[in-house]
């Protein structure tokens, strides 16, 4: 019996072209030698993809150090896809919108679920606004970087199911994704998820949502998410009023996995994933967690991350959300050396900023406490950063202390 990643789904298609094995890999090459540089990145996975060989190799992102080398299992590939398919309740025949590059994880893996799943997906050149210059056509699903989702806000109605990683989400990207309602005409439309990690379905009612987005969390090890929150609920408050809840969404982040997905900690606090149909071994991370059980839990921060000022353990992920609300601009904390402390907390801001203005807003933040408040304000032009958008730390930090 041939392996399931040597078969292309029969309902599969690529912008709306019915394509068996042999006739992708012709499509394959003819991207490699006439398309544009994106294209030629999807001719080149594709290539790969449907050659003999078990695995594949990708790179890592890149956001803590060196991207570096990783070889993939394609069965174990498949089987992430499958649990994708299986969370959402994907079905053959299903349409979906590749606007990521197929240079990394979750692009190749768009082209992956499409092609195991029988989806009819559609690509597009990677830009920052993917939805404009698309003709008037709706996606069951897509999956974008925060930056496109941004962008995207005015046209989200076209996706009914969104997936979004790469980056963190802005406070202000959370907030108004609980504003998308759907327009008058399409009530009474549902979109079904099927979600095996939770006890029940849910059913998400065109009256109260435009598109099920989703927060991922992953990693290239693990073969993109292994993990997914929901961002756009709108929760009852206690008037009765009807009000989206957004702070509840963003001081109480759960993420809850795929099918065949367990967790633990280890003694540092990180999580550590088995997950045997994606990967043979354990993954261990640097990720600080808050166990919920062993298929959901509260993301933290990075171990890596970690400001030790004066004793005190400081978590930058933790304040910056806390500083989000006086700050509408990019930014981090970060630990530098210190002879008293350690460590001493600093902000880093990128582009021009009043500086004694934001300090008295920042002391007057109530829900910092005294350890929180940032001992120094160092701005430079630009982030280092990755394709996704992701800040590169260590190396911004690089910039302002050689």
């Amino acid at each position: 019996m041939k392996p399931l990643y040597r078969k292309i789904h029969s309902h599969f298609k690529l912008n709306g072209i019915s394509l068996s094995h042999d006739e992708l890999k012709e499509v394959a090459y003819s991207l490699i030698k006439e398309g544009e540089t994106f294209e030629k990145e999807i001719g080149d996975f594709l290539l790969d993809w449907l050659d003999d060989s078990p695995t594949l190799q990708v790179h890592s992102s890149g956001s803590t150090g060196k991207p570096k080398p990783i070889m993939l299992q394609k069965r174990h590939m498949v089987n992430s896809a499958l649990a994708t398919g299986e969370f959402f309740g994907l079905l053959p025949g299903d349409t979906a919108l590749l606007c990521l590059p197929a240079t990394y994880i979750a692009g190749k893996m768009m082209l992956v679920r499409a092609m195991v799943i029988g989806l009819e997906l559609d690509y597009v050149t990677p830009s920052s606004n993917p939805l404009d210059g698309i003709p008037n056509k709706t996606y069951t699903f897509g999956a974008m970087v925060p930056l496109q989702l941004e962008n995207s806000l005015h046209d989200l109605d076209r996706i009914n199911i969104l997936i979004v990683g790469g980056a963190p989400l802005s406070r202000k990207v959370q907030s108004q994704v609980q504003d998308r309602a759907r327009p008058p005409e399409r009530q009474g439309q549902k979109v079904q998820i099927q979600a095996q990690a939770r006890s029940t379905e849910q059913e998400l009612t065109a009256r109260n949502f435009s598109t099920a987005i989703f927060e991922t969390y992953g990693m290239t090890e693990t073969i993109t998410h292994i993990a997914l929150k929901k961002l756009n609920f709108r929760l009852s408050d206690p008037t009765g009023q009807g009000r989206s809840t957004v702070d509840a969404q963003v001081h109480n982040p759960s993420f809850k996995t795929l099918p065949n997905v367990r967790l633990s900690t280890d003694e540092r606090g990180c999580l550590v994933i088995v997950a045997p149909t994606i990967t043979d071994a354990p993954v261990v991370t640097n990720d600080v967690v808050e166990l919920i059980s062993k298929t959901e839990f509260n993301w933290i921060g990075r171990f890596d991350n970690v400001v030790n000022s004066g004793g005190v353990k400081l978590f930058p992920e933790q304040i910056e959300a806390k500083l989000a609300t006086v700050i509408p601009y990019r930014f981090f904390v970060a630990g530098i050396p210190d002879e008293a402390l350690g460590q001493k907390l600093v902000l880093v801001m990128e582009g021009e900023i009043e500086e004694k203005q934001l300090f008295q807003e920042i002391k007057l933040l109530k829900p910092l406490n005294k350890f929180e408040v940032p001992k120094e304000i160092f701005t430079v032009s630009e982030f280092q950063q990755t394709q996704s958008g992701k800040i590169k730390r260590g190396e911004t930090l690089k910039t302002i202390f050689p």
